[in-house]
């Protein structure tokens, strides 16, 4: 399935957010954000915990909706349309403990036409894991890569990555990130958050720092090297150092 990027829709961002506020109860997780994302990128959403990294790639997917602002995705609101478009990697497994990976597969053949199952299993097997073990027996590093396999074999506009290579051991955290390069829709933008930049810096193209619900560095990573004569990984203790 091909998404069409031409014609009448040249000109329509894959995403944009204007002013986006969300508060829980008296504290602003998002405050006044303002972002576009073009189509073609692999960007990186870098920030420390409760930096609101999590509420804006819920608020993109749809799972949160009670927020002020402006958000579309191809122009349009998020919503049924929009979900059909994006590819979403939670933080946490929402998969039923019963389950093996040929269920779930199943599922999210009836769920997305843009779904790949061949795709998917032959990751499955260069991960080394198993169609038929019980997602009960799984470590969370193994969970990790399951779901990357299914968000991968998506042939989506907008992969939503959040913290995809937290609970992966250090050894086996390259080969994940050349399944995620070597598997996306080159015509869409993976938007990835992660703590681990020192091993995840090579793959970004443009990065993010998100501090407090606010946007305070957004740019081409070669830029910013360029500019401030340092790695993304230094530059993001320096600007955010307790």
């Amino acid at each position: 399935m091909q998404h069409n990027t031409q014609g009448s829709a040249k000109d329509v961002k894959l995403v944009e957010i204007q002013n986006l506020t969300k508060h829980y109860k008296n504290k602003a997780a998002l405050l006044d954000l303002n972002l576009t994302l073009e189509p073609g990128h692999i960007v990186g959403l870098l920030g420390p915990n409760g930096s609101g990294k999590t509420t804006l790639l819920k608020i993109l997917t749809g799972v949160i909706r009670d927020y002020s602002g402006k958000v579309t995705i191809q122009g349009n609101e998020i919503g049924p349309s929009t979900k059909a478009l994006v590819s979403y990697l939670p933080d946490s497994s929402y998969f039923s403990p019963w389950m093996c990976p040929l269920d779930v597969i199943s599922l999210f053949k009836d769920f997305y036409s843009d779904f790949d199952e061949k795709k998917c299993i032959e990751m499955l097997g260069r991960l080394g894991l198993s169609e038929k073990q019980k997602i009960k027996t799984m470590s969370k590093g193994m969970l990790e890569k399951f779901q990357l396999c299914l968000v991968m074999s998506r042939n989506a506009l907008l992969y939503l990555l959040d913290e995809p290579i937290g609970g992966v051991d250090p050894a086996a955290r390259d080969f994940i990130l050349d399944t995620i390069l070597s598997n996306y829709n080159e015509a869409g933008t993976i938007f990835m958050s992660t703590h681990l930049i020192s091993n995840v810096e090579r793959i970004f193209d443009t990065v993010m720092f998100l501090k407090e619900g606010e946007i305070v560095l957004q740019d081409d990573i070669d830029n910013i090297r360029l500019k401030e004569g340092k790695s993304i990984d230094q530059l993001f203790r320096e600007v955010f150092k307790c």
